[in-house]
């Protein structure tokens, strides 16, 4: 397929589903060093992250546990830049290791709130891995520990990360294609 059409806009390919998966596996890998001997919390931010949460999870080499936590801040293609938080933790994580398992950092103002709320909960470490970062756009001090891919600032979808809705189940990343 050579782009793809979703709310009237046209997408390419950006990013193919053999190289989501090989930093996927890169990514696990690194978490599963570090979290050797101990068994991290990874929270999945819902609805974007579940498929990278889920691939993460599945490659870990040492146990762990997962849980799920649903923030909203994009309507359509853009961040409305107020963050609701649709569904919350429940776990108790204080003297947990953590591992915030995101889609994508881009103005960062979401992860922030989500790491100031986690903190107050007081986890014995916390860290961040994100599929898609947009340092270009970061308007926060947010650095993530664990990245997939830096892109530069422009729409994407699939793999988890939609537009209203869809387009979360294409394996691959697609980018709006400007020359229509």
């Amino acid at each position: 397929m050579t782009q793809v059409v979703y709310n009237g806009l046209r997408f390419k390919p950006f990013i193919s589903a053999a190289d989501i998966d090989r930093r996927v596996k890169e990514i696990a890998s690194e978490i599963s060093r570090e979290y050797e001997g101990k068994v991290p919390l990874l929270i999945c931010v819902l609805n974007g992250a579940f498929p990278f949460a889920s691939d993460v999870f599945r490659s870990l080499s040492i146990d762990a546990e997962i849980t799920f936590i649903r923030l909203k801040s994009y309507s359509g293609t853009s961040s409305t830049g107020a963050v609701r938080e649709i569904a919350g933790l429940s776990e108790d994580i204080e003297g947990r290791d953590v591992v915030v398992i995101e889609d994508i950092i881009d103005t960062g103002k979401t992860m922030a709130r989500l790491l100031d709320d986690l903190r107050s909960r007081r986890p014995a470490s916390l860290k961040v891995a994100t599929l898609l970062h947009k340092p270009e756009v970061c308007t926060s001090d947010i650095v993530p520990d664990y990245v997939g891919f830096s892109i530069p600032p422009a729409f994407i979808i699939g793999y988890g990360l939609d537009i209203d809705g869809l387009a979360r189940n294409l394996n691959d990343i697609w980018v709006v294609d400007d020359n229509r």
